[in-house]
């Protein structure tokens, strides 16, 4: 089953995605605003961590599909606790072009509505480096997301420490946030 947006849909990772995600996996630009450690990949780390995905993980990835240009991107939804109803979410959109044209806006919105209305869960998580503010500004001034914390001196980039900055949203704010600024009137 695809996740479908306005402009994305969120679909199964292909092995012909592979030469795209290890492109960006190595890109120093792109994991300079990710948080955890990287390491260059090899095409072969790809293809083991490309066996290991699973339907019946807590830990599901996405390939951000657009009609006319293909894979921009990946997203996930991880960690998933079905217990306490709640998943961590992540977003990487590979090609810097894409950015500030509503796709990374529209993968945030959907990712939320299955999260949400299909898989049933009450919260979403997630965190960012603090010098990431467009990420920070998509997530909470765009997509209803709340900025719940800060961890002090997190992350360690170009010689300096960062901190994290922990966001998050509950259903009740997800459908606040539709109800307010109709984002799926008319689909």
């Amino acid at each position: 089953m695809n996740i479908t947006g306005k402009k994305i849909t969120l679909r199964a990772i292909e092995r012909e995605d592979l030469e795209f995600l290890h492109k960006w996996s190595n890109n120093p630009e792109i994991n300079y605003m990710l948080g955890g450690w990287h390491f260059p990949s090899s095409r072969q780390d790809q293809e083991k961590w490309f066996n290991s995905l699973s339907l019946n993980s807590t830990n599901q990835r996405f390939a951000i599909d657009t009609e006319e240009l293909g894979i921009i991107g990946m997203a996930n939804i991880v960690d998933i606790n079905w217990k306490d109803r709640n998943a961590f979410h992540g977003m990487l959109l590979g090609d810097k072009n894409m950015r500030g044209k509503g796709y990374g806006v529209d993968t945030i919105m959907a990712i939320s509505k299955y999260a949400f209305e299909e898989l049933g869960l009450m919260r979403m998580n997630g965190s960012m480096i603090s010098y990431n503010e467009a990420s920070i500004g998509v997530y909470t001034k765009k997509c209803g997301w709340q900025v719940e914390g800060v961890k002090k001196n997190h992350y360690f980039r170009k010689n300096q420490w960062w901190d994290q900055v922990i966001v998050g949203i509950t259903k009740e704010d997800y459908f606040n946030l539709i109800k307010e600024n109709k984002y799926w009137e008319g689909q």
